[in-house]
């Protein structure tokens, strides 16, 4: 069960290592961070399942304090820790969960919704491409590893 909170300020230095929001400038990640929301959840507890559907299918995690492990068909992909992120891809498409996050410790992360970040990039378009960009470049990556 995971614990919420209203928005929260997340940190802008937090935020400025997150590749997805790497090319904002320092005064829209300082507007971004705003629509954050905080959450916990305890050691064991399933942050996302694979092939879920619902609301936490379109929302994008970074990790504040404590680990999580990525798993893919049974089969642990990455672990995780303070400033790495996941979920990206549910801020713009609303598809089942690629995978099975899973707290490996107690785990506090910040969490920004689709319904939240879509305002956003409309009403500051300017950060769109650096976002697109961000984007391409994990496809790139992805696909790369898996050849």
């Amino acid at each position: 069960m995971a614990l919420s909170s209203p928005p929260v300020a997340v940190e802008v230095d937090t935020l400025k290592h997150v590749p997805l929001l790497a090319g904002l400038a320092p005064e829209e990640l300082e507007r971004l961070a705003g629509r954050f929301r905080e959450h916990t959840f305890p050691q064991g507890a399933i942050v996302t399942r694979e092939g879920e559907r619902g609301p936490r299918v379109l929302a994008f995690f970074v990790i504040a304090e404590g680990s999580a492990a990525v798993i893919v068909g049974g089969e642990t992909k990455a672990l995780l820790g303070p400033g790495d992120h996941f979920g990206e891809i549910g801020l713009f498409y609303d598809q089942p969960r690629t995978a099975r996050v899973t707290a490996e410790t107690d785990l506090r992360c910040y969490a920004l919704g689709a319904w939240d970040f879509r305002p956003f990039v409309e009403a500051n378009p300017q950060i769109a491409w650096p976002i697109m960009e961000s984007m391409a470049q994990r496809i790139a990556d992805n696909t790369e590893q898996s050849h």
